[in-house]
């Protein structure tokens, strides 16, 4: 027998309110994130259809998150499609403790860019606070390599999203809330640039600008407030 609605467990009732928050959150990024979201999609066709790389970086979930979404790229995402180039620098963990061990953890990712970055490429920083050292020496890196970069942050990263050329804000500050907001944007970047890079898949692919040539970089904006 179905129980009353009055019967619910304090269970139930706090898993419908945390998916509440999460729904809203979804919602509010929406509404605030959509244009950098179609930004970010457009730098990152720019660099995979002049023969560049996508890399990611993150620590705890947010690692989780790098591999995720470079695996999309990588492997596929809604259709069958040639392998497109993304590296997650969290996975070699011969590298990881090398360079943790020899110069300090915060170089982890900004050492591994040193040897595989190249002018065109893209830099996908994910950090919840915006002030994981590790992250934010990347960044350096990535500008100084003349990457694009794109932050993946939330409110309390404001100063780290101001850092990046492109900035995709899950608008919350609770780690867990933030990185719902990560992974539907990270979603959301792996359905345009597929669509757009093979617009066979039967995507239909949205209109854009031409593509930036190899090396060029997008004039830095502001993240979403």
């Amino acid at each position: 027998m179905k129980r009353r609605r009055a019967e619910r467990s304090p269970l139930e009732a706090q898993a419908r309110g945390w998916l509440r928050d999460a729904v809203a959150t979804l919602r509010r990024t929406e509404q605030e994130c959509a244009p950098a979201v179609a930004e970010a999609a457009e730098a990152i066709i720019g660099c995979l259809e002049t023969g560049g790389t996508v890399f990611f970086c993150g620590n705890g979930g947010s690692a989780a998150d790098s591999q995720h979404l470079a695996t999309e790229f990588a492997g596929r995402f809604q259709t069958d499609r040639a392998a497109l180039a993304a590296v997650a620098l969290t996975t070699n963990s011969s590298a990881l403790t090398a360079i943790g061990n020899d110069y300090g953890y915060s170089h982890v990712f900004s050492r591994q860019l040193e040897g595989l970055g190249t002018p065109g490429d893209v830099l996908i920083a994910i950090s919840t606070s915006g002030g994981a050292e590790s992250v934010r020496r990347a960044v350096a890196t990535a500008r100084r390599l003349g990457m694009t970069t794109i932050a993946m942050t939330g409110t309390k990263g404001r100063a780290f999203a101001d850092s990046c050329d492109i900035a995709l804000m899950t608008p919350h500050d609770v780690t867990s809330h933030v990185q719902e907001g990560h992974i539907a944007m990270g979603h959301a970047l792996c359905l345009l640039v597929e669509a757009a890079i093979f617009p066979a898949s039967g995507i239909p692919a949205a209109k854009r600008r031409a593509a930036p040539r190899r090396g060029a970089r997008p004039r830095r904006r502001r993240s979403a407030r």
